[in-house]
Protein backbone atom coordinates (compact mmCIF):
# COMPACT_ATOMS: atom_id res chain seq x y z
CA UNK A 1 0.00 0.00 0.00
CA UNK A 2 1.66 3.04 -0.85
CA UNK A 3 1.88 5.82 1.68
CA UNK A 4 -1.35 8.03 0.14
CA UNK A 5 -3.80 5.41 0.26
CA UNK A 6 -2.60 4.26 3.92
CA UNK A 7 -3.09 8.40 4.91
CA UNK A 8 -6.20 7.96 3.30
CA UNK A 9 -7.52 4.63 5.36
CA UNK A 10 -6.17 6.10 8.96
CA UNK A 11 -8.12 9.15 7.80
CA UNK A 12 -11.07 6.95 6.91
CA UNK A 13 -11.22 5.55 10.24
CA UNK A 14 -10.40 8.55 12.24
CA UNK A 15 -13.84 9.73 10.92
CA UNK A 16 -15.59 6.50 11.61
CA UNK A 17 -14.55 6.46 15.00
CA UNK A 18 -13.60 2.98 15.34
CA UNK A 19 -10.88 0.67 13.55
CA UNK A 20 -12.75 -0.92 10.33
CA UNK A 21 -11.77 -4.82 11.54
CA UNK A 22 -12.79 -4.67 15.20
CA UNK A 23 -15.50 -6.36 15.05
CA UNK A 24 -16.68 -9.10 12.85
CA UNK A 25 -18.93 -8.54 9.90
CA UNK A 26 -22.54 -10.04 10.65
CA UNK A 27 -25.03 -10.62 7.92
CA UNK A 28 -22.95 -8.57 5.38
CA UNK A 29 -22.81 -5.41 7.78
CA UNK A 30 -20.14 -3.70 9.17
CA UNK A 31 -20.77 -3.59 13.32
CA UNK A 32 -18.98 -0.41 14.61
CA UNK A 33 -18.25 -0.41 18.22
CA UNK A 34 -19.26 2.88 18.24
CA UNK A 35 -22.93 2.53 17.43
CA UNK A 36 -25.77 1.27 19.70
CA UNK A 37 -26.55 -2.38 19.47
CA UNK A 38 -30.33 -1.49 17.42
CA UNK A 39 -27.91 0.90 15.05
CA UNK A 40 -25.73 -2.10 14.26
CA UNK A 41 -28.52 -4.59 14.29
CA UNK A 42 -30.68 -2.95 11.93
CA UNK A 43 -27.93 -2.97 9.27
CA UNK A 44 -27.68 -7.06 9.63
CA UNK A 45 -29.50 -8.88 6.63
CA UNK A 46 -29.93 -11.89 8.98
CA UNK A 47 -31.46 -10.52 11.90
CA UNK A 48 -34.32 -8.74 10.43
CA UNK A 49 -36.71 -10.95 11.50
CA UNK A 50 -35.34 -10.22 15.55
CA UNK A 51 -35.24 -6.28 14.05
CA UNK A 52 -39.03 -6.53 13.42
CA UNK A 53 -39.38 -8.49 17.12
CA UNK A 54 -38.02 -5.60 18.69
CA UNK A 55 -39.98 -3.14 17.06
CA UNK A 56 -43.25 -4.88 17.52
CA UNK A 57 -42.35 -5.64 21.68
CA UNK A 58 -41.72 -2.11 21.97
CA UNK A 59 -37.78 -2.88 23.14
CA UNK A 60 -35.98 -0.68 20.59
CA UNK A 61 -35.84 2.39 23.50
CA UNK A 62 -34.54 -0.16 25.87
CA UNK A 63 -31.58 -1.82 23.93
CA UNK A 64 -30.97 1.71 22.58
CA UNK A 65 -30.36 2.55 26.22
CA UNK A 66 -27.48 2.88 28.29
CA UNK A 67 -26.71 -0.78 29.42
CA UNK A 68 -24.48 -2.92 28.92
CA UNK A 69 -26.33 -5.88 27.46
CA UNK A 70 -25.13 -9.07 26.11
CA UNK A 71 -27.52 -9.61 23.40
CA UNK A 72 -27.72 -13.15 22.02
CA UNK A 73 -29.20 -12.49 18.74
CA UNK A 74 -30.97 -15.32 17.12
CA UNK A 75 -30.87 -15.22 13.12
CA UNK A 76 -33.66 -15.11 10.41
CA UNK A 77 -32.87 -18.85 9.82
CA UNK A 78 -33.34 -19.20 14.15
CA UNK A 79 -36.81 -18.43 13.85
CA UNK A 80 -37.47 -19.69 10.58
CA UNK A 81 -37.10 -23.19 12.37
CA UNK A 82 -39.93 -22.57 15.13
CA UNK A 83 -43.19 -24.41 14.20
CA UNK A 84 -45.00 -22.54 10.85
CA UNK A 85 -47.22 -19.51 12.41
CA UNK A 86 -44.74 -18.76 15.28
CA UNK A 87 -43.22 -16.14 14.33
CA UNK A 88 -46.45 -13.78 12.81
CA UNK A 89 -48.67 -15.35 15.66
CA UNK A 90 -45.96 -13.49 18.12
CA UNK A 91 -45.79 -9.99 15.91
CA UNK A 92 -49.58 -9.76 16.69
CA UNK A 93 -50.26 -6.97 19.34
CA UNK A 94 -52.17 -9.40 21.62
CA UNK A 95 -49.09 -11.75 21.97
CA UNK A 96 -46.98 -8.84 22.87
CA UNK A 97 -46.50 -9.60 26.56
CA UNK A 98 -44.95 -13.43 25.16
CA UNK A 99 -42.88 -11.26 22.50
CA UNK A 100 -41.52 -9.84 24.90
CA UNK A 101 -40.59 -12.76 27.56
CA UNK A 102 -38.90 -14.12 25.09
CA UNK A 103 -37.03 -11.47 23.71
CA UNK A 104 -35.99 -10.44 26.90
CA UNK A 105 -34.66 -13.59 27.75
CA UNK A 106 -31.84 -13.10 24.86
CA UNK A 107 -30.58 -10.47 27.07
CA UNK A 108 -28.06 -10.52 30.23
CA UNK A 109 -27.49 -7.42 32.10
CA UNK A 110 -23.61 -6.54 31.41
CA UNK A 111 -20.92 -6.70 28.78
CA UNK A 112 -19.78 -10.59 28.63
CA UNK A 113 -17.63 -11.40 25.83
CA UNK A 114 -17.34 -15.11 25.28
CA UNK A 115 -13.52 -15.44 26.63
CA UNK A 116 -15.49 -14.77 29.89
CA UNK A 117 -18.60 -16.95 29.03
CA UNK A 118 -16.07 -19.96 28.87
CA UNK A 119 -13.92 -18.67 31.90
CA UNK A 120 -17.70 -19.29 33.65
CA UNK A 121 -18.81 -22.45 32.35
CA UNK A 122 -14.94 -23.94 33.15
CA UNK A 123 -14.81 -22.50 36.84
CA UNK A 124 -18.59 -23.72 37.52
CA UNK A 125 -17.44 -27.19 36.40
CA UNK A 126 -18.74 -26.69 32.91
CA UNK A 127 -21.50 -25.29 33.09
CA UNK A 128 -22.86 -21.54 34.49
CA UNK A 129 -26.41 -20.31 34.98
CA UNK A 130 -27.29 -17.41 34.52
CA UNK A 131 -30.95 -15.27 34.85
CA UNK A 132 -31.53 -12.59 32.10
CA UNK A 133 -33.22 -9.50 32.29
CA UNK A 134 -36.62 -11.12 31.61
CA UNK A 135 -36.00 -13.58 34.25
CA UNK A 136 -35.65 -16.55 32.15
CA UNK A 137 -32.46 -19.64 33.28
CA UNK A 138 -29.84 -20.49 30.42
CA UNK A 139 -27.29 -22.27 31.50
CA UNK A 140 -24.24 -21.64 29.48
CA UNK A 141 -21.56 -24.07 28.08
CA UNK A 142 -18.79 -24.42 25.78
CA UNK A 143 -18.57 -27.24 22.68
CA UNK A 144 -15.85 -27.39 20.39
CA UNK A 145 -14.24 -23.83 21.38
CA UNK A 146 -17.37 -22.19 21.45
CA UNK A 147 -20.29 -21.32 23.14
CA UNK A 148 -23.67 -23.20 23.72
CA UNK A 149 -26.76 -21.91 25.31
CA UNK A 150 -29.55 -24.03 27.00
CA UNK A 151 -33.00 -23.00 27.51
CA UNK A 152 -35.32 -23.06 29.77
CA UNK A 153 -37.55 -25.30 27.38
CA UNK A 154 -34.61 -27.81 26.70
CA UNK A 155 -32.73 -25.90 23.56
CA UNK A 156 -30.11 -25.41 22.99
CA UNK A 157 -28.05 -22.64 20.64
CA UNK A 158 -24.55 -22.19 19.50
CA UNK A 159 -23.15 -19.08 19.30
CA UNK A 160 -21.95 -18.45 15.77
CA UNK A 161 -20.16 -14.59 15.91
CA UNK A 162 -18.67 -13.92 19.02
CA UNK A 163 -17.52 -10.90 20.89
CA UNK A 164 -19.63 -8.29 18.21
CA UNK A 165 -18.84 -5.05 20.44
CA UNK A 166 -21.56 -2.31 20.96
CA UNK A 167 -21.71 1.10 22.80
CA UNK A 168 -23.40 -0.56 25.08
CA UNK A 169 -22.77 -3.98 25.04
CA UNK A 170 -22.18 -6.57 23.27
CA UNK A 171 -23.57 -9.05 20.61
CA UNK A 172 -23.62 -12.88 20.42
CA UNK A 173 -25.23 -13.79 16.86
CA UNK A 174 -26.92 -17.87 17.64
CA UNK A 175 -28.91 -20.19 15.84
CA UNK A 176 -31.50 -20.80 17.98
CA UNK A 177 -34.58 -19.06 19.47
CA UNK A 178 -33.93 -19.55 23.31
CA UNK A 179 -37.31 -20.02 24.50
CA UNK A 180 -38.92 -19.70 28.21
CA UNK A 181 -40.44 -22.33 30.28
CA UNK A 182 -44.15 -21.86 29.17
Amino acid sequence: MNLKKFALTVSTLAILGTPALANPMVGGAAMFPSRDIIDNAVHSKDHTTLVAAVKAAGLVETLKGKGPFTVLAPTNEAFAALPAGTVENLLKPENKATLVKILTCHVIAGDVMASTIMKMAKDDGGMHEVKTVGGCKLWLSTKGGKVEIKDEAGGTATVTIADVKQSNGVIHVVNHVLLPKM
